[in-house]
């Protein structure tokens, strides 16, 4: 049994020394230096941060044109057994870690105030948790936790959700967090903010604001929603799901089947995301519940894809990594079943698709890493601030790991960039 543990023990600091597993193939040099702060965002250029709280998901993107948007800010309250640490530490809560986040990049390009909020869906891992030791906001009508929390540091200027104006579409929820986030719509509203229900296929509601110059276009697509995908002509949609009065209950479509999906092109450059979007079918007996195969379809192939749902079991199947295709997987993980081993597999699979690929993850615990040290060896990077930054025009991307210890934005990781061709 020593032996046993001594082995564990050495394979652990192995895995958790591996910067990467093999060198990225590039074709321009890398500007930024590890050990040195990042680089601030300059106007042309696309940033799409994925934040490490270790608590949920939190996309944080600065569009060419200074344009600003936050996917998601989520708050897990999860113990310790099955999920990371807070980062940079628990001395705040991790809306606020996220606020500050977007807060500081924006200000280092001289912007304020977030252009848009999406919530991909209303779980507590994507939007913030609460309980009775949550603070009051300000205005004294909900909790802070989360997408609160981030709107009680920034200017939110548009929310966007799949749920507004009733959200009683398949069932509310009886739970604080779902509770919460209403009471936070409800309030908007009231104070004559700007809160929408997102619109599938339309490639105009996340617009350009043009606080700065940018001689290239780009888009943000809506792909999929409440079982509605895209397709992919036009600002045409179509319905999955079947009429709920033709469905048992229990096969109701769970929040997580609903979740938004996005795919922003720039240039050469493409990126797709769905929050918690699945493609498990119950093993093909309810095959409407595969949602994100048809957004796949709809949206790829991508540079950069996310591992949907935290790369568990029931998110990415052959056919989305067929379709999606990319060069970068990005895992937002933050619980000791993130990323899934199966999931892992299809991503690294030169017979889904053939060519270079780079995998890397927010955080990964260390149990996990034990249990799929085959394959999370592979893995670029399994910790820190996830940033794809893509030259003016979509010509080159970049993939940098900044340290979520603290927040100083200091490069743990730059490989070469990589030069993007067409299609």
């Amino acid at each position: 049994m020593a032996q046993l543990d001594q082995h564990r023990r050495l394979l652990l600091a192995a895995l958790l020394a591996l910067p990467a597993a093999r060198p990225v193939r590039a074709a321009a040099a890398s500007s930024e230096r590890v050990g040195e702060p990042l680089a601030p965002w300059l106007p042309g250029w696309l940033d799409i941060h994925h934040i490490a709280t270790g608590r949920g998901n939190a996309t944080f993107v600065m569009l060419p044109d200074g344009t600003s948007l936050l996917v998601d800010a989520g708050a897990s309250l999860n113990a310790l057994d099955v999920s990371v640490a807070p980062r940079p530490d628990a001395s705040r809560r991790p809306g606020e870690w996220i606020g500050r986040y977007a807060a500081r990049h924006l200000r280092r390009a001289g912007l304020d105030g977030l252009d848009y909020l999406l919530a991909t869906h209303l779980h507590p891992d994507h939007t913030g948790d609460v309980n009775e030791s949550s603070p009051i906001a300000a205005g004294g009508a909900y909790r802070l936790g989360g997408v609160t929390d981030v709107a009680e540091q920034l200017r939110v200027r548009t929310l966007i959700d799949r749920g507004y104006p009733d959200y009683a579409y398949p069932q509310r929820i009886d739970a604080p967090f779902w509770r919460n986030y209403l009471a936070f719509a409800g309030a908007r509203r009231k104070a004559g903010l700007a809160v929408e229900r997102f619109r599938v296929g339309s490639a105009a509601q996340i617009a350009a604001r043009g606080h700065r110059p940018s001689p290239h276009r780009f888009e943000v697509r809506n792909v999929a929603a409440n079982g509605e995908v895209w397709t992919g002509e036009g600002e045409g949609s179509r319905k999955l799901f079947p009429d709920l009065a033709t469905l048992p209950r229990a096969d109701w479509p769970s929040e997580n089947q609903c979740s938004v999906a996005i795919r922003i092109g720039y240039g050469n450059f493409s990126y797709f995301t769905a929050g918690d979007l699945t493609s498990y079918t119950n093993d093909g007996v309810l095959p409407w519940q595969d949602v994100l195969g048809p957004a796949a379809r709809a949206a790829g192939p991508v540079t950069v894809a996310t591992a949907d749902h935290h790369g568990m079991f029931d998110g990415l199947n052959g056919d989305v990594v067929r379709s999606l295709r990319p060069r970068v997987w990005v895992i937002p993980s933050w619980h000791i079943a993130h990323p899934d081993m199966l999931q892992l597999e299809r991503m690294f699979s030169e017979r889904l698709y053939p060519g270079p690929r780079e995998v890397l993850a927010t955080t990964v615990m260390r149990e996990n890493l034990l249990a799929n040290g085959r394959l999370t060896r592979r893995m670029l990077s399994h910790d820190g601030h996830v940033l794809v930054r893509v030259a003016p025009g979509g010509e080159r991307l970049q993939l940098v790991v900044t340290d979520n210890r603290n927040e100083q934005d200091i490069v743990r990781l730059a490989p070469p960039a990589i030069l993007l061709t067409p299609g």
